[in-house]
């Protein structure tokens, strides 16, 4: 399995069937390393915590610690596709069962480019 660790940049984001704006995603950028995560926007942090992969295959958690997630625990998915990396992140606390989204879903779908 591939690495999580590193500089993310988002390619591709659809929040509930609403695809996200160029525009956010060439300013927005998720590193992990180790085992927490922080989300840059514009070069500034903008939400940071902890993450860990789980027991079953493709799982991973964050935990908030600073910004609009402090507190929260957010179940996703991830899987690597070739130099890519999608993650479907469970907003409403329920881990996603795919990698779709739908209006009112509360799922926000990320496909990733190592940077």
């Amino acid at each position: 399995m591939n690495s999580l660790e590193g500089r993310w940049q988002p390619l591709f984001a659809e929040l509930d069937g609403e695809q996200a704006p160029v525009e956010v995603l060439q300013q927005t950028e998720l590193e992990l390393t180790a085992a927490t995560y922080t989300v840059r926007f514009g070069g500034v942090a903008a939400d940071t915590g902890d993450f860990a992969t789980e027991d079953a295959p493709h799982h991973l958690s964050l935990h908030g610690t600073a910004g609009p997630n402090a507190g929260r625990t957010i179940p996703c998915l991830f899987k690597f596709i070739e130099d890519t990396l999608m993650i479907c992140y469970g907003l409403s606390g329920a881990r996603p069962k795919n990698f779709r989204t739908a209006p009112g879903a509360n799922l926000y779908l990320v496909t990733y480019r190592r940077k």
